[in-house]
């Protein structure tokens, strides 16, 4: 077998509100609930543990996820019409915009814990 990420636990000040945001902008499913945690799936298989942790727990982390073309227009279409504040660049100095990386696009935007998201169509290098 060889090595792959299962899951990643992603700490939320609500971890419903949290893997909800998540799931419906990307129009993913919440999958499971169990304990503290609530549970979104990506295509490959890897869950994303949302759970909710005291304030004074939370640390900001970034989170990048390859999407299609067509993923990312629905995605971003969703972000714009919710309002979303979001960026072309990690260093939030160009709002509102996109960025055209590697030949691709991509965006970054926060979630409801504080979380830098980041949405790419084409990986860091420009390779597939």
């Amino acid at each position: 077998m060889s090595v792959q990420l299962n899951h990643t636990i992603v700490h939320a000040r609500d971890n419903r509100e949290s893997a909800r945001f998540f799931a419906e902008l990307l129009d993913l499913e919440i999958t499971a609930e169990w304990g503290p945690f609530v549970a979104v799936e990506l295509d490959n298989g890897v869950t994303l543990d949302f759970a909710t942790v005291p304030e004074d727990h939370l640390a900001t982390q970034h989170y990048a996820f390859l999407v299609s073309e067509e993923e990312f227009d629905a995605a971003y279409a969703r972000i714009t019409a919710r309002g979303i504040e979001h960026w072309a660049d990690p260093r939030q100095s160009l709002p509102g915009e996109i960025n055209r990386n590697d030949g691709g696009r991509g965006v970054y935007f926060l979630d409801p814990a504080g979380h830098a998201m980041e949405l790419i169509t084409v990986p860091y290098g420009g390779w597939k």
